[in-house]
C-alpha cells in the first residue's frame, strides 16, 4: 500500500476500473482511501471504492487483505452513518465467506468485530454479527459455544422487538438443536420462528428457508406427506430466486416419494419442467435408488451409495433416512429368502442375496432378538435354524371374553334386582 493518496473523485475510481491488473487497481483504491477529506462527495467516493475493492480482494482470494482492510476502516466508519456501516462491514464478511477455506479467518473476524461493537455501542450492527457467529460456529461443530451465544441473543432480541432478525436466530436455533438431535426443542424453536414470521413480511427466501426447516423435522418423524409439501413449498421460492438450495429441496421432496413406497413417481418429477433445470449428480442418485427400491434389489441399492457417495452418505438428512430404507429393506429380501427353510446355510442366504456372510449373520441375529422370526444361529455349523410360528391357543382368549360377558349380565341382573327391592 502506498503511504500517498489519490484525491476522493469520480475520476479515481474510473483509474481504478482502467487498471492493467487486478494489483494496480487495489493499489489505486487503497490510495483513494487514505485520502483525509471528509466532505460528503469524498465519503460517497470512499463507498464506492470500498465496494470495488471488496470485490476485487474476493476476486483475488484475498482474504486476510479482506481482514486488514476492516481494521482500517473503523476510523472511516465514525464520518458516515451507523447503517452504512452495518451494510460494509457485512458486505465484507460476505466476502470473506466466498472465498474458500476461510471458517476459521471468518469466525475470528466475527469475534473481533462483536468486540469492536461492543466498545462503539453498535447494538444493531453487533447483534447481526453475533447471529453471522453463531451459523459459522455450527458448522463448525462448536455446537455449544453457538448455543450459549444464541441463548442470549434470542433474549436480547425479543425485548428490542426486532422480528426479522428474531426469525433469523430461531430458525438457526432449530437447525442447532436438530444437529443435536433434541427435536422437541428444534420444533419448540421453529414454530417461535414461525410466530414470529406471521407478524411481518418474510423474504422469499427466508419463508422458503422456514419451509424447508419444516420438512427437515417432519421427515424426522416420519411425515413424510407433511414433509413432501414442505419441500415442495421451498423448491417453488428457491427454484424463483434461483437459489442453489433448490436442488436440495428437490432431492429431498424425492427422498419423501421414495420413503414412501412412490419411487414410481421419482422420474416423472426429474422429468418435469421444473426437475429438468437442475439435472445433475444430487438427481441422478435419487434416481438410482428409487430404481433399486423399485426392483427390491440390495445389490442395486448398495451400488448407488457408492457411486453417489457425496451426494447420499456425505448429506446427513439423505442419508439418515436411507439407512432405515436399507435396513426394511434387507429386512424384507431375508424374511422372504428364509421362508421356505427350516435349516439353511447363513453362506447359501448371503450368495442368493449378493451380500457379505458376516453382514448377513449380523443382521440375521439383530433380526432374531428384535423376534422378527422365530429362530436360533447355528454358528459352528454355520446355519440358521428356523422355528415354526407357535400357534396361539384360541381357547384362553375365549375365556377371558365369556368371563367378561358373564361380569356384564351378573352386573345386569344387580342393577334389576336393586330396581325391584326399591
Amino acid at each position: 500500500m502506498s503511504s500517498s493518496y489519490l484525491p476522493a473523485t469520480t475520476d479515481s475510481i474510473a483509474t481504478a476500473l482502467e487498471a492493467k491488473n487486478p494489483s494496480e487497481a487495489i493499489s489505486i483504491l487503497y490510495q483513494v482511501l487514505e485520502n483525509p477529506s471528509s466532505s460528503p462527495e469524498a465519503l460517497r467516493i470512499k463507498e464506492q471504492a470500498i465496494t470495488n475493492l471488496t470485490e476485487l480482494l474476493r476476486l483475488e482470494n484475498q482474504a486476510e487483505d479482506l481482514r486488514s482492510l476492516l481494521t482500517q476502516l473503523r476510523p472511516f466508519f465514525s464520518l458516515i452513518p451507523k447503517a452504512k456501516t452495518a451494510k460494509i462491514v457485512r458486505g465484507i464478511i460476505d466476502a470473506v465467506a466466498k472465498i474458500p477455506a476461510t471458517s476459521d479467518l471468518q469466525i475470528s473476524l466475527c469475534k473481533e468485530m462483536v468486540q469492536w461493537t461492543r466498545s462503539e455501542k453498535r447494538t444493531f450492527l453487533r447483534q447481526r454479527v453475533e447471529a453471522r457467529l453463531a451459523s459459522l460456529l455450527m458448522e463448525n461443530k462448536e455446537y455449544s459455544e453457538a448455543l450459549a451465544l444464541l441463548s442470549g441473543l434470542i433474549k436480547e432480541v425479543r425485548r428490542l422487538d426486532d422480528k426479522l432478525l428474531l426469525v433469523d436466530i430461531e430458525l438457526l436455533e432449530s437447525k442447532l438443536h436438530f444437529s443435536l438431535r433434541n427435536l422437541p426443542k428444534a420444533k419448540a424453536s421453529l414454530t417461535a420462528a414461525r410466530t414470529a414470521a406471521n407478524a411481518i413480511y418474510v423474504p422469499p427466501a427466508q419463508q422458503g428457508t422456514i419451509d424447508l426447516q419444516s420438512g427437515i423435522l417432519h421427515a424426522e418423524e416420519k411425515d413424510y406427506k407433511t414433509a413432501y409439501s414442505y419441500f415442495f413449498e421451498a423448491f417453488e421460492a428457491f427454484n424463483a430466486l434461483d437459489d442453489p438450495r433448490a436442488v436440495y429441496s428437490l432431492k429431498y421432496m424425492l427422498l419423501c416419494k421414495i420413503m414412501v413406497n412412490q419411487a414410481d413417481d421419482v422420474a416423472g418429477i426429474i422429468s418435469s419442467k421444473a426437475g429438468l433445470q437442475y439435472v445433475g449428480p444430487d438427481l441422478d442418485a435419487m434416481k438410482s435408488v428409487a430404481d433399486a427400491h423399485a426392483k427390491r434389489s440390495l445389490k442395486l441399492f448398495e451400488t448407488a451409495l457408492q457411486n453417489f457417495r457425496a451426494q447420499l452418505e456425505e448429506d446427513p438428512i439423505v442419508h439418515r433416512h436411507l439407512s432405515s430404507l436399507y435396513d426394511t429393506l434387507l429386512e424384507q429380501n431375508l424374511c422372504r429368502l428364509i421362508e421356505p427353510f427350516s435349516r439353511v446355510e447363513i453362506a447359501h442366504i448371503a450368495e442368493l442375496i449378493e451380500l457379505p456372510v458376516d453382514h448377513v449373520e449380523r443382521k440375521l441375529s439383530q433380526m432374531i432378538l428384535d423376534k422378527k422370526f422365530a429362530g436360533t444361529l447355528d454358528q459352528g455349523a454355520g446355519c440358521l435354524v428356523v422355528f415354526e410360528d407357535p400357534k396361539t391357543d384360541a381357547i384362553y382368549p375365549a375365556t377371558l371374553d365369556t368371563i367378561a360377558n358373564m361380569g356384564k349380565v351378573v352386573d345386569s341382573l344387580f342393577v334389576r334386582s336393586a330396581k325391584i327391592m326399591s
